[in-house]
């Protein structure tokens, strides 16, 4: 919990999530239960100590050296995911959590090549997360969208294989568009540039992790390239003015983790996120959890950071609020509906 007076107003506002991974959702407690129920040898302790116990792992999270370090952790984890009913508790989990801290509609990412390569029907994983959706949707009245994510450690032609696999459920809005995650360093978003504006002659939504780890050109290249409608993580992008000024010109979110980021060693603090920069040139952001289970901190863990460290007015948090809304991928009549609650949740701490 943070100390600020507007802890209350945090906890209360109405919540979109853009960028949230559902395999980093992935909590040591389901990841051992998973495994033992499916059979999967997970490594010995003579390999890694960290495997002794669900409690042990949480620990080990806590110690990441990189984005790589993480990484390798994360694909451990997805390999205990084998099951439609895997899935399905992976995204119920990830839900409830998400709705107890004000998370009224959510667009989750997954990454079906990390289980199509193990063998994992591309439909067990749509199924079984679609699934979680729905329960989510029923019992919370949050909404959901999903995103396919393309991971950019892998060859471009698998990335093209499993875009013709999905276009069905892309085009017709089962799925709601189309990321780029994972390794980012040496992977420059360029590469994926015929996957990208096939999307987009489709009208398929698009968003790719930039500017994380990697320089500020993969930003640059994501805008350009990519013509993405988002760019995930993007702290890079204060480097640029020019680029900067042009992201905002054409109202391009960025997704921001900020505990990801200190947790990654991207930052050494929340507070020297460039929060404030795009408050000043306006460009749209919204505050996200990434990978919650690995990084310790969901939504409104965010929230508070983000607050201790930038000491925001209401007046902004109710910017960054309705930009989240009003950025997100779904229905007008849903837009609407949200922007209306945060119009009450406001009129009360005015």
């Amino acid at each position: 919990m943070c100390k600020s007076h507007l802890h209350r107003f945090l906890v209360a506002l109405p919540k979109c999530e853009h960028h949230m991974h559902l395999e980093g959702s992935l909590s040591p407690k389901l990841l051992f239960a998973l495994a033992q129920r499916n059979n999967i040898d997970l490594p010995s302790l003579q390999d890694d100590p960290a495997f002794a116990s669900p409690d042990a792992l949480l620990q080990r999270y806590s110690h990441f050296t990189s984005l790589d370090d993480f990484l390798h952790y994360y694909f451990i984890g997805m390999s205990t995911l084998v099951t439609a009913r895997d899935f399905e508790e992976l995204a119920s989990e990830y839900f409830e959590r998400a709705s107890s801290d004000g998370v009224v509609h959510a667009e989750v990412f997954f990454d079906p090549q990390a289980h199509t390569s193990r063998g994992i029907d591309y439909e067990t994983v749509r199924d079984g997360l679609l699934s979680g959706c729905r329960k989510a949707e029923s019992a919370y009245g949050m909404s959901t969208k999903l995103i396919l994510c393309f991971l950019r450690h892998l060859p471009v032609s698998e990335a093209a294989a499993t875009f013709h696999g999905a276009k069905g459920d892309l085009e017709t809005g089962v799925l709601a568009g189309i990321g780029l995650d994972s390794s980012e360093k040496g992977f420059p978003p360029s590469a994926w540039q015929d996957i990208y504006k096939q999307a987009k002659d489709l009208k398929i939504k698009r968003t790719a992790h930039a500017g994380e780890e990697g320089p500020v050109e993969y930003i640059r290249e994501a805008v350009e390239k990519l013509d993405v409608e988002r760019i995930d993580h993007g702290i890079r992008l204060a480097e640029d003015e020019d680029l900067m000024r042009e992201v905002a010109k054409r109202s391009i979110t960025v997704t921001l983790c900020p505990l990801s980021n200190v947790r990654l060693k991207c930052v050494k603090s929340v507070a020297e996120l460039p929060i404030r920069e795009f408050l000043d040139t306006g460009v749209p952001f919204s505050i996200n959890s990434d990978d919650p289970a690995y990084f310790g901190g969901y939504i409104l863990d965010n929230y508070c950071a983000v607050q201790e460290a930038f000491l925001l007015t209401l007046q902004e948090w109710s910017k960054v609020a309705t930009a989240s809304i009003a950025q997100s991928w779904c229905e007008e009549s849903r837009k609407n509906s949200m922007l209306s609650k945060l119009e009450e949740v406001i009129g009360d701490y005015v």
